[in-house]
């Protein structure tokens, strides 16, 4: 009795145990719809934020002169290049082209 259910456990319930959790990881690893349309929506937020930033750092510069913004700069390329890349992503993923 104590050889088959050896046997049992061998050949039926560790393989089964080892696919189920190979299946759970797997479906966790993956991100969601839901996880993309949130992303996108804070990408589009942070966008706009970004924007508005500038509005208000173009402002205060234009009533101090001495006012140095203390972020990235909109009009450098290296702080531009990893959101053009960021862009380019999106836009292949709706099938358009920039």
């Amino acid at each position: 009795m104590d050889d088959v259910l050896a046997i049992v456990c061998i050949f039926i319930a560790l393989p089964w145990l080892v696919m189920h959790y190979v299946t759970k990881w797997k479906t966790a690893a993956t991100i969601t719809t839901d996880d993309e349309a949130l992303l996108e929506d804070l990408y589009s937020l942070a966008k706009r934020l970004d924007e508005r930033m500038d509005t208000v750092e173009r402002l205060v510069a234009s009533d101090n002169p001495d006012f140095v913004p203390p972020r990235i700069q909109h009009d450098r390329e290296v702080d531009n290049l990893p959101l053009r890349e960021l862009e380019m992503l999106l836009a292949e993923k709706k099938g358009e082209r920039l």
